[in-house]
């Protein structure tokens, strides 16, 4: 059963949880113009090929711009036996509600 989070839960969280990893699957001209810092880039299209380069053991927050992309991947990654967590609303909802500095695109 596919988990997800708010922005707001994500940030509360990582203040306390260092256990989560942040995977981003936008395109790289995307994370470009904002991202959540630590996150690993990994584009939707380049997911399975790459799922090598993730931990299995490792619990995934997975982003993308508005929230539509990453469920797509934690569907993947959730098949393939990864402890994943969407992002309600992605990059955009974030920049909105808990960093206002962040580009909007």
């Amino acid at each position: 059963m596919m988990q997800h989070c708010t922005p707001q839960q994500l940030a509360a969280a990582l203040k306390t949880n260092t256990a989560w990893q942040l995977l981003d699957v936008r395109e790289a001209w995307e994370y470009d113009i904002a991202h959540i810092e630590n996150s690993i880039l990994i584009p939707l299209g380049q997911l399975m090929g790459r799922l090598d380069e993730l931990e299995v053991n490792q619990p995934y927050v997975v982003i993308c711009h508005h929230g539509v992309r990453s469920m797509h991947a934690c569907y993947v990654l959730e098949r393939s036996g990864f402890e994943v967590i969407n992002l309600m609303g992605g990059i955009d909802q974030w920049a909105k509600t808990i960093d206002p500095s962040m580009p909007l695109y």
